[in-house]
C-alpha cells in the first residue's frame, strides 16, 4: 500500500508539471492582437505598473517592462525547464538558428588600406543580440549549459572503462561564452544606454569560465555577482570552489560585501580548506546562535570537528543533525566515513538502510552503502556502489577517493592511481586523493613519486601528524635520514597542535604540547639518528619513546628540539585513508589524557626502544641498567628470548667483572 501511495504521488506530481506545461503552451500560442501605434503606446503604459504574482518585483523599470512583455514565453520556458526539457526551454528565447549565427559572426576587419587616413567605421559584429530581459536570458542560457552537461554525461563511457578518458567536454559552453561575452561588451561600451546587469548573468558567466579553466576571470565575475545580488548562494559556492588556499581566502575577504552571506561564506570556505582553531569554531558557534537549527551550519560544525580529528564529537554532531533532519542526505557520506573510522558497524548499517529507503539513487546513498560493504571487507561490492555513485554524478569526490582506497585493498594499483587522479581533477584541494597517490606509488616502491604527492598534500593539510610520519618513512626509504628526522619531528609538533585545538570544541582542556607523543615516531627518529652516528641523540629519543608508556617525557631529554625543528620543505601524509584511519582512531584515547599521566602502555615500539637501550648499556658497560631493562622486556612479553639471552650475557659479564676486581 505504501509503495502504491508513493507511486500515486509521483504520478500526481508529474501530471501537475505536465499540466502546467500544456497550459503554458496554450497561453503562448494565443496570437498577439494587432494594435495601432496609439493603442500600442497605451498598452505599454498599462504594463509599466503591472506586477504578475509569478514574478518578483524588478527595481529596474526597463527590465520590469521586458519581463511583463515576455511573461507568457517565460512561463512556457520555465515549464519546459521543470520538465527537464532543457533544449526546448532554451529555444523559446534563443532558437538554434540565432545561436549558430552568433558562432559564425566574426569581427569585421577594421584596418584600412595602406595610405588611408581613416579606419573603417563598420560595427565589430554583424548580428545584433536579441532584446531580452535578464531573467529570461539567464533561464535560456542556463538551460543550454545544463543541456550540454546532460549530453556530456550521456556520451561518456562506462566509469573506469577502457574508453573512459575523461576528455569529453560540454559542447554548449562555447556558444554560451560567446553570447555572454557580447552581452557584457555591449554594456561596457561608453555610449551604452542599456540597463545595468543585476548579478545573475555574472554568476552564469563565471560558472562557464570555471568549466573553461579560466579561473582568474571567473573569480572577477563571481565577485561582481555577489556584490550585485548577495543572496545567490550558488555564486558563493562557485567562489568557494575557486579558493585554493587560506591565503587567497584572506586576500579576497576585504573586497566581499559586508553582510551575513560573507560571514557564512568565510566559515564554509575555511571548513572546506581543512582549517581549525578557536576563531573558526567561534564563528560557527556565532552562526548557530542566529540559525540554531540550520542543517548547513550544523554540518559545518560537524565537519570542523572531523577535520580537527575530534571524531567522537563529530559523530555526535552528525547523529544530532540526522535526528533533526532525518530525510536529509547531504554530507552523509562524511558521516559514513566517520563511522567507518570508528568501526561503528551497527550505526553504519542503520545509516545505509536509511539512505537506501529515502533515495537509493542519490550519490550520497551509494557512497554510504559502499562504505558499509568496505567495513565488511567486501571490497568488490564496495567498488560496485562507488561506481554507481559516479554514474549518477561524475563529480562525486568521495566516490572517486574511496574507490581508490578499495582498489588499493584489492592490489589493483593501476585502477587506484586512476581513481585518485580523477579525484584530483574534480577538486585539487582534496588531500586524501593526493595522499592516496603517494601511498600507491610507495607500494610500488617508486618513492620519488610518492614523496612528490605527499608534498602536494602537505600544502593542503600541514598540521596532520600522520602525513608527516608517512613522509618521514618515505625519506627514510630513500636514505635521506636528515630530512626524514625533520619531517618526523614536524609530525610530533602537528599532533601536539591538534591536542591544543581540541579545547576549542569542548573536548579537552589545555594540553601539554609534549606530554604525550607517538612512540612509533620517536622510535623512527632514534633509529635514523643511530644510522647517522649521533648516538647520544638516538639514546635521548629511545628514552623518550620508553617514557611514553607512562604518558610523559623524561627529565633528561631535551624536547625543545622537537618544537623548534624547522624543515625546509613541506611534506605530507593523509589521515583518512584505509589503514591510517584506524591508526588515527587508536591515537585518540592515548592523546585524550594528554597532561593527565595516561600513557600508551607497553607497545612493540617501546619494547624495541628498551632493547636498544639495553644493548647501549652493554656497550657502555652499564650492566645494572642493562639487566634492569632486559628484565623488564621479559615481563613485557616482547622479544623474550632475545631478552633472556641478553640477561645471561649481562650476568656473565658482571661475574667476570667481580672476579677481575678480586
Amino acid at each position: 500500500m505504501g509503495a502504491r501511495n508513493c507511486t500515486c504521488r509521483l504520478y500526481t506530481t508529474l501530471a501537475a508539471i505536465g499540466a502546467a506545461c500544456r497550459a503554458a503552451e496554450l497561453l503562448d500560442s494565443v496570437p498577439d492582437p494587432v494594435l495601432s501605434d496609439l493603442d500600442q503606446k497605451e498598452a505599454v503604459a498599462g504594463l509599466q505598473g503591472y506586477q504578475h504574482p509569478a514574478l518578483s518585483a524588478n527595481p529596474d523599470p526597463v527590465e520590469a517592462e521586458l519581463e511583463a512583455k515576455e511573461l507568457s514565453k517565460y512561463l512556457l520556458a520555465k515549464s519546459f525547464f521543470d520538465c527537464k526539457e532543457f533544449d526546448r526551454c532554451a529555444s523559446v528565447f534563443l532558437p538554434d538558428s540565432l545561436l549558430s549565427g552568433l558562432l559564425s559572426t566574426k569581427a569585421t576587419d577594421a584596418t584600412t588600406p595602406k595610405g588611408k587616413a581613416k579606419a573603417s567605421s563598420a560595427p565589430p559584429f554583424e548580428q545584433a543580440l536579441p532584446s531580452l530581459s535578464q531573467k529570461s536570458l539567464f533561464l535560456a542560457l542556463y538551460a543550454k549549459v545544463i543541456s550540454g552537461e546532460k549530453k556530456k554525461n550521456e556520451e561518456s563511457e562506462m566509469i573506469m572503462g577502457p574508453q573512459d578518458l575523461g576528455t569529453i567536454k560540454n559542447s554548449h559552453l562555447v556558444v554560451v561564452s560567446r553570447f555572454l561575452e557580447r552581452w557584457f561588451a555591449e554594456r561596457k561600451a561608453e555610449d551604452s544606454d542599456l540597463p545595468p546587469s543585476q548579478g545573475f548573468l555574472e554568476y552564469l558567466y563565471g560558472m562557464v569560465m570555471v568549466k573553461e579553466k579560466n579561473e582568474d576571470a571567473a573569480l572577477d565575475y563571481l565577485l561582481n555577482s555577489v556584490h550585485l545580488f548577495p543572496w545567490n548562494w550558488g555564486a558563493w559556492l562557485e567562489l568557494t570552489n575557486l579558493i585554493s588556499g587560506v591565503e587567497q581566502l584572506n586576500k579576497i575577504t576585504p573586497v566581499l560585501p559586508q553582510n551575513i552571506m560573507s560571514f557564512i561564506f568565510y566559515a564554509n570556505t575555511a571548513v572546506n580548506l581543512y582549517q581549525q582553531g578557536q576563531d573558526l569554531a567561534a564563528s560557527v558557534n556565532d552562526l548557530l546562535k542566529l540559525f540554531p537549527t540550520s542543517s548547513f551550519i550544523l554540518t559545518c560544525r560537524a565537519l570542523l570537528n572531523y577535520h580537527s580529528k575530534d571524531l567522537y564529537t563529530a559523530e555526535q554532531n552528525f547523529s544530532n543533525l540526522l535526528a533533526l533532519h532525518p530525510h536529509r542526505l547531504d554530507s552523509l557520506d562524511h558521516y559514513s566515513n566517520i563511522l567507518y573510522v570508528l568501526n561503528m558497524r551497527p550505526k553504519l548499517a542503520f545509516l545505509a538502510h536509511l539512505c537506501s529507503s529515502i533515495d537509493k539513487f542519490r550519490p550520497e546513498s551509494c557512497v554510504v552503502i559502499g562504505n558499509y560493504y568496505s567495513l565488511l571487507s567486501l571490497h568488490e561490492k564496495a567498488v560496485q556502489y562507488f561506481r554507481r555513485a559516479l554514474t549518477l554524478d561524475r563529480s562525486c569526490l568521495s566516490a572517486w577517493t574511496l574507490m581508490g582506497h578499495e582498489y588499493v585493498e584489492l592490489k589493483n594499483t593501476h585502477a587506484a592511481i586512476e581513481s585518485y587522479r580523477r579525484a584530483v581533477d574534480v577538486n585539487r584541494r582534496d588531500y586524501r586523493a593526493w595522499y592516496g597517490l603517494g601511498q600507491t606509488y610507495e607500494v610500488l616502491e617508486m618513492n620519488a613519486y610518492a614523496l612528490y604527492y605527499y608534498k602536494k598534500a602537505a600544502g593542503l593539510r600541514p598540521w596532520d601528524g600522520k602525513m608527516w610520519q608517512a613522509v618521514g618513512s618515505c625519506l627514510q626509504k630513500m636514505g635521506k635520514d636528515r630530512d626524514g628526522i625533520k619531517a618526523l619531528k614536524r609530525a610530533l609538533l602537528a599532533d601536539s597542535y591538534y591536542d591544543s585545538t581540541l579545547s576549542s570544541f569542548g573536548s579537552a582542556g589545555p594540553a601539554d604540547r609534549m606530554a604525550q607523543m607517538d612512540p612509533e615516531v620517536l622510535l623512527q627518529i632514534a633509529f635514523m639518528y643511530d644510522r647517522l652516528g649521533e648516538v647520544e641523540e638516538a639514546r635521548a629519543y629511545m628514552e623518550l619513546c620508553v617514557a611514553q608508556e607512562d604518558g610523559g617525557a623524561t627529565d633528561n631529554v631535551d624536547t625543545s628540539a622537537v618544537c623548534t625543528s624547522n624543515p625546509g620543505e613541506s611534506f605530507v601524509v593523509h589521515g583518512d585513508s584505509p589503514g591510517s584511519d584506524g591508526d588515527a582512531e587508536g591515537g585518540y584515547e592515548g592523546r585524550g589524557g594528554a597532561g593527565q599521566g595516561e600513557g600508551t602502555g607497553v607497545t612493540v615500539a617501546t619494547s624495541k626502544a628498551r632493547m636498544w637501550l639495553a644493548r647501549y648499556a652493554m656497550r657502555t658497560e652499564d650492566y645494572v641498567t642493562a639487566n634492569r631493562l632486559a628484565t623488564e622486556l621479559c615481563q613485557d612479553g616482547v622479544e623474550v628470548e632475545e631478552a633472556k639471552a641478553l640477561i645471561r650475557e649481562v650476568r656473565s659479564r658482571m661475574e667476570l667483572a667481580d672476579l677481575t676486581e678480586r
